[in-house]
């Protein structure tokens, strides 16, 4: 039953938003941003550059806001938006190269984890090349099918597939690495 009043609320923000009415702008802001700032982190290492693409991807987000048809969540509209926002500038930084080579790992990246398993998989996540890491946030985060990934990336499907499968791989052996000395093994 509350889903329906705040559903509602985001509806009657949205459309106060479009009228250019500053305090409906600023409270979809503070609504989405912590999530948005996530998702942007998970593609950008550096905090900074992170929180200027999702300023960046709000901007869009208040810039195409007529465009939202109602159609789907709205969150899920939005974080669209800040992928695509993300993935364009990786594309400008570096243009992403994929290889069917190993990536060579430094164990320092290992040895400087921080103690939460979940920053630690973060930490793990940001050690992957930019193209792996891409596809993977891509298909196991935001849940593309590698068809998407292939179309976003203008890579073929099993470049997509065996991206991800390499990341994957390179993330279960870093992980069980980083137990193994956590818990005093060698």
């Amino acid at each position: 039953m509350k889903i329906i009043p705040l559903h509602n609320q985001t509806n009657q923000l949205i459309a106060d938003a479009i009228k250019q009415k500053r305090e409906a702008q600023q409270e979809l802001f503070e609504l989405y941003s912590p999530k948005m700032l996530g998702v942007c982190r998970q593609y950008v290492k550096d905090l900074h550059h992170a929180e200027d693409l999702m300023l960046s991807g709000f901007l869009k987000v208040f810039t195409h806001l007529p465009q939202f048809k109602n159609e789907g969540s709205f969150e899920g509209w939005i974080r669209r938006i800040m992928v695509n926002t993300c993935i364009s500038y990786l594309r400008k930084k570096n243009p992403v190269q994929l290889s069917d080579e190993e990536y060579v790992f430094h164990k320092q990246a290992i040895d400087s984890l921080e103690t939460t398993e979940l920053q630690d998989i973060q930490k793990l996540i940001d050690e992957l090349p930019t193209g792996y890491k891409m596809v993977f946030n891509l298909y196991a985060i935001e849940g593309y099918k590698h068809a998407e990934i292939a179309k976003e990336l203008n890579i073929t499907e099993s470049t997509s597939k065996s991206q991800l499968f390499k990341a994957r791989k390179w993330l279960q052996a870093q992980y069980v690495r980083m137990n193994k000395t956590a818990n005093g093994d060698k």
